[in-house]
């Protein structure tokens, strides 16, 4: 080359340095290139699922894969308590740093979640910043790190972090660039996996209220069915009823042998319309001796399963402890006895009686019952006032007393619980005793059903469309003496 003129040899030298630019140019587009392929292989590994987990596992075997790290993890805000979690952590400690929380400003990872900058240590141990907690509990060295914050509209919902560049080597500036990268994406697509998520919750959350909801209904029915089981669709009798011929009243011949029962039946109508599925109302009839109809009606204080619990308690005693020979004080005043043994909190106010069907004859206690109505013939309204008691299951020595009166051939009693009297419109006003009487003596000459019936529409009138607050209930009894 000495033998060149000076041209030639700078000629030679622009040459060479020519070269050397367009491999340089080569060499960065190669890398810039293989830097966009990284990129577009982690952008395709994060729309390749919408699932949080699977997601985050993509995100984290792909950026360890990319910055040639050892472990990799990422670390969710919880903004409610203002904490650091491992939502997932790669590596053979991956499941024990899960359990792990920091406090915002933590560490090296709370540092850049509170302040939004990205760091890259080469001796995390010298770092003022450095916290071992995450180390000391799992027993995993850290040499080196990066951490980068994922930001999403302006707000960071977590880091990603990466440990230990293998081969013992340290993360380059590159790698951080490439991380910073990674992580805007990231953030993008985790809070749309994290939505996601959520919807599923809710809508799980919603299908299971839906199926408990049906559940609950299923058994409320049921539960309805019972206790609509435990109230008489017709008189039943303890014993015959021969009485009822000899008086005269019926022909039991041979040719009708129910003669009898069918004149009780016809003398008796019920109602019952439960607030909630189930209630706290109830009542019952039936024959004791050769012609008296024992009666009652009664009202739970409380609503719902508890009312009808003690509602069925309440009536299984009453027609395990009936005798013909029993008067209705002295019914009510064992059945007490027996509720307050129960220690419970509820009680009910009731009213029974026995009605001798040949002679009229009523024997009737009270229980704290709504006072109620003899219907004359004529149609007058008479109210059957007698001594009255506590409710049942308020006071353990509770002695129920007796009271008399006398029913002629045709008259009736009407028996209800206060969901009619003191049902209310939509302005809070009740329904009231002025207009139930009123109506009553209007309305005298109503058949049975009937009157129920106009009674009931004229309180659904009343209401207006307003939500039933209380059970309805009524019973209407009819002598059918001479």
């Amino acid at each position: 080359m000495g033998d060149l003129p000076y041209g030639w040899m700078l000629a030679f030298l622009v040459l060479l340095l020519a070269l050397g630019a367009v491999e340089w140019r080569r060499r960065t587009a190669e890398r810039e290139l293989s830097r966009t392929l990284q990129l577009f292989e982690v952008s395709q590994e994060m729309n390749s699922t919408i699932y949080k987990q699977d997601l985050l596992q993509k995100i984290m075997d792909t950026t360890s894969s990319v910055t040639d790290a050892e472990a990799s993890s990422v670390i969710l805000v919880d903004t409610e308590k203002g904490e650091l979690f491992f939502e997932l952590a790669l590596g053979e400690k991956g499941g024990q740093i899960r359990e792990i929380r920091l406090a915002m400003g933590e560490g090296i990872a709370g540092w850049v979640a509170q302040s939004g900058e990205s760091v890259k240590i080469d001796d995390a141990a010298s770092d003022s910043r450095w916290s071992s907690k995450v180390a000391n509990r799992v027993d995993y060295p850290t040499r080196n790190l990066m951490c980068v914050p994922m930001t999403n509209k302006g707000e960071i919902i977590g880091v990603l972090q990466v440990l230990n560049k293998r081969n013992g080597k340290h993360f380059s500036d590159k790698d951080l660039k490439l991380l910073q990268s990674i992580a805007s994406p990231t953030a993008i697509s985790l809070e749309n996996a994290m939505l996601y998520e959520a919807l599923e919750k809710s809508i799980q959350a919603l299908k299971d209220t839906v199926a408990a909801k049906e559940r609950m209904e299923s058994e409320l029915r049921i539960a309805s069915d019972i206790q609509l089981g435990f109230l008489p669709q017709r008189v039943t009798s303890l014993r015959s009823i021969p009485a009822l011929s000899n008086a005269g009243l019926v022909d039991d011949s041979e040719d009708a042998p129910t003669a009898s029962e069918l004149l009780v039946a016809d003398c008796v109508r019920s109602m019952i319309r439960p607030a909630r599925e189930v209630g706290g109302d109830f009542y019952d009839y039936f024959m004791v001796g050769d012609s008296k109809l024992f009666f009652t009606l009664g009202d739970v204080s409380d609503k719902g399963i508890p009312a009808a619990l003690f509602m069925a308690v309440t009536m299984t005693l009453i027609k395990g402890k009936m005798k013909a020979n029993m008067t209705p004080g002295q019914l009510l005043t064992e059945v007490n006895r027996e509720l307050y043994k129960d220690e419970s909190a509820m009680f009910a106010t009731i009213f029974c009686g026995v009605l001798d069907m040949v002679t009229g004859e009523l024997i009737y206690s009270d229980g704290g019952h709504c006072t109620p109505y003899t219907i004359r013939e004529g149609g007058g309204l008479e109210p059957l006032i007698g001594v009255k008691g506590l409710p049942l299951g308020v006071l353990e020595d509770m002695e129920y007393s007796d009271n008399t009166a006398c029913l002629r051939h045709g008259e009736r009693i009407l028996l209800y619980t206060d969901g009619i009297s003191e049902a209310e419109d939509v302005q809070l006003q009740q329904y009231g005793m002025t207009r139930l009487r009123e109506l009553v003596g209007s309305e005298h000459h109503l058949a049975m059903d009937a009157l129920m019936l106009r009674i009931l529409q004229d309180v659904d009138s009343f209401t207006a469309g307003a939500k039933q607050s209380d059970d309805i209930a009524m019973l209407l009894i009819k002598c059918v003496g001479k």
